[in-house]
């Protein structure tokens, strides 16, 4: 009878009981935590991503494209953005209204970068305090 609920669902809604099932939604969880801040610029639709422990930087925003309701935008790590040493990492966006990155800190070490998209990918200066 449980199964015949089930097979009435949305698919959605029953892929998230197989997954919750076979035990692979909670692998994903634990692979890591992330904090995500957007970009200070009034004019830009950006939201910069760290991971907390090793803080590699991402970002993503939206855009448009003809016959679809939108895409979204995502850049990978570049230069600098990449895994640094293991860490206590956050991301902080300073109130300057023009500023389209954003600072990379890392709270154990009081270390400090800049990070910005350039050339499609997420770019940091040398970490510096």
């Amino acid at each position: 009878m449980f199964f015949l609920r089930m097979a009435r669902r949305p698919f959605f809604a029953r892929m998230v009981f197989a997954l919750a099932l076979s035990g692979a939604g909670s692998a994903s969880m634990a692979a890591g935590s992330y904090e995500f801040v957007a970009a200070p610029a009034t004019d830009l639709n950006r939201v910069y991503r760290v991971d907390r422990s090793t803080g590699e930087m991402g970002a993503c925003q939206y855009g448009l494209q003809e016959g679809t309701i939108g895409v979204t935008i995502c850049y990978p790590a570049g230069e600098g953005g990449g895994a640094q040493a293991p860490g206590d990492y956050s991301i902080l966006a300073s109130r300057h209204d023009r500023e389209s990155g954003v600072f990379r800190l890392n709270l154990r070490t009081g270390e400090m970068s800049n990070c910005y998209v350039l050339d499609e990918k997420v770019v940091c200066t040398p970490p510096a305090r």
